[in-house]
């Protein structure tokens, strides 16, 4: 048995999430679930990111404190992740002391082991408002694409920037060019772990080929020594007589979160945290679950903190998505071009979300959202493909053998095929790989549907009702099998089936249906949705933006 830690990316507390960060996210939930059913023990833990600029930007736009909105949208999110069946053992956030002192212990371990230091730096200053400006306070031209950044990092092209990199500088807040000031900081060596990243980037198995790359990319550049504090008044205090004006600087902060969330999880719960994090003797897998333009935060900035802190264990697998577009054009939060998930979530099943960020999600390479394909997935495959067999076989057994399952044989072919499904299957989610995983499963939802039809049942209870046993219980196996499969995907219409057929918790492996278990409160998994509202939904997509 293997101790699966899973780290889900922190989303910023200062708007409501869309549907491009949830793909990124979602991946974390599939594992989870899955290496719960296989047996293994999982800690799987994220947060609701409180302290970052965004939300202090959000808060002066709106007149209010930084903690109002971080208040506002880390219930939002809870709320949100509950109602997609997330099930994060602890999903926390930034802004609270438990956290705040194991970022002050980081930090403090960080520089007694030498890998702090202090250096005078220009930092940017904005005369109007009187303030050094955060990173994402500056905006500007990228140096190296052209595309306009923030000065931390470019969306575009993924370079990680300075504010001084930046062409053509703007104050965020007022739009006024900014100048330069001179501030002490501390620093982290990220140079000083160069050689040791190179060489894990080199043994890396399980990483997204666009970790890889980026990751290249940024080694073969060489790394740059980063700013670990910043003049900033939302965060966490820096831990040193003479910062108390500075703030422990976000990128620094937030990833130690995977930490600060885990020993919480054990003091609330009596678990034991080091178990997935540094025990002797325990076999420990890490995996870390984002969106691209976080990949350098978890593929270099945080095993670099993790190495100078010493004892805890490296990033395994990376699983890092691309990017999601919206009716073929990018989301953009500040044009309203997006679709928001509480939106989304009045109107549409959330399994059927889930299903189309993982059959149609940004895996590899990016991908697109529209309402057409959306629509289409769920009437065409949830429905069409999963829930008609399900539907077909059920509704049968009522009508024909009194809502009991018959007695029958399930041919030695398709109890092979099944149980090397779980085999099959559990390989490719392991790998990160989870819309192949999805893919695998529904042709064989669709093979049982075939075999249905073959079969016809609807003759064989007139002409032979013994094969008409064998084909309904061989249908009633393979149902029951797929709400194993199928739980981590789409886990709400896979209760439904294991109350439908009285079955017991999901597990990794071949499950039985007796014969003369009865179907019990039979309803449809799914509802057909009218295509009309493809048009709805665009116009309504349109009139928004």
């Amino acid at each position: 048995m293997t101790n699966i830690f899973i780290g889900g990316a922190w989303p910023y507390a200062n708007g409501s999430l869309h549907l491009g960060r949830l793909a990124s996210l979602l991946p974390g939930d599939v594992l989870a679930r899955y290496f719960r059913a296989k047996g293994d023990q999982v800690l799987y833990v994220s947060g609701s990111d409180c302290h970052g600029t965004p939300v202090a930007v959000q808060a002066i736009q709106e007149g209010v404190k930084p903690s109002d909105i971080a208040d506002r949208y880390h219930g939002e999110f809870v709320d949100c992740f509950e109602q997609l069946g997330f099930s994060y053992d602890l999903y926390t956030r930034t802004d609270q002391e438990f956290h705040h002192d194991v970022v002050q212990e980081i930090f403090g371990k960080l520089l007694d082991n030498g890998y702090l230091y202090r250096k005078t730096i220009e930092q940017t200053y904005c005369e109007t408002d009187q303030r050094f400006l955060p990173d994402r306070y500056v905006e500007g031209d990228c140096p190296v694409c052209g595309s306009r950044a923030r000065g931390d990092q470019c969306d575009v092209c993924s370079t990680i920037l300075d504010p001084s990199d930046l062409l053509n500088r703007t104050c965020k807040l007022c739009g006024h060019p900014p100048v330069e000031r001179p501030t002490e900081h501390f620093y982290v060596s990220l140079s000083h772990f160069q050689e040791e990243l190179t060489d894990d980037l080199n043994h890396a198995r399980g990483w997204r080929d666009n970790a890889v790359q980026l990751t290249r990319r940024y080694l073969e550049e060489g790394l740059q020594d980063r700013a670990a504090t910043r003049d900033l008044t939302w965060g966490v205090d820096v831990p040193v007589p003479g910062f108390e004006d500075k703030k422990i600087y976000v990128w620094v902060e937030a990833v130690s979160g995977y930490l600060s969330a885990s020993k919480q999880w054990a003091s609330v719960t009596g678990g034991d945290w080091e178990a997935f994090w540094r025990k002797e003797g325990t076999d420990i897998m890490a995996y870390y679950v984002h969106g691209k333009d976080n990949i350098p935060f978890h593929t270099l900035i945080w095993p670099a903190l993790l190495r100078g802190v010493g004892g805890l264990h490296l990033p395994d697998r990376i699983i890092s998505c691309e990017y999601m577009t919206l009716e073929g054009k990018k989301f953009s939060t500040s044009r309203n071009w997006a679709v928001w998930i509480p939106d989304l979530l009045s109107r549409y099943q959330p399994d059927s979300i889930r299903y189309f960020l993982i059959a149609n999600g940004p895996e590899k390479r990016d991908t697109d959202f529209s309402w057409r394909e959306f629509i289409h997935s769920h009437n065409g495959e949830l429905l069409g493909a999963f829930g008609n067999l399900v539907n077909r076989t059920l509704v049968f057994v009522n009508k024909s053998f009194d809502s009991v399952i018959p007695a029958g044989r399930i041919t030695g072919e398709w109890q092979s095929r099944m149980e090397t499904l779980y085999s099959e299957a559990g390989t490719l989610i392991e790998e990160g790989r989870l819309k192949e995983a999805l893919e695998l499963i529904f042709s064989v939802v669709r093979l049982a549907n075939k075999y249905f039809d073959e079969r016809k049942p609807w003759l064989q209870v007139k002409e032979n009702r013994d094969d008409c046993g064998d084909t309904l219980f061989t249908c009633v196996q393979i149902i029951a099998n797929l709400a194993n499969l199928l739980q981590p995907f789409t886990p709400f219409a896979c209760d439904k089936i294991r109350g439908f057929l009285s079955l017991q918790q999901p597990a990794w492996t071949w499950s039985d249906v007796s014969a003369g278990t009865p179907v019990r409160d039979l309803t449809l998994l799914f509802e057909r949705i009218d295509p009309s509202r493809i048009e709805e939904e665009t116009r309504r997509l349109e009139a928004s933006h």
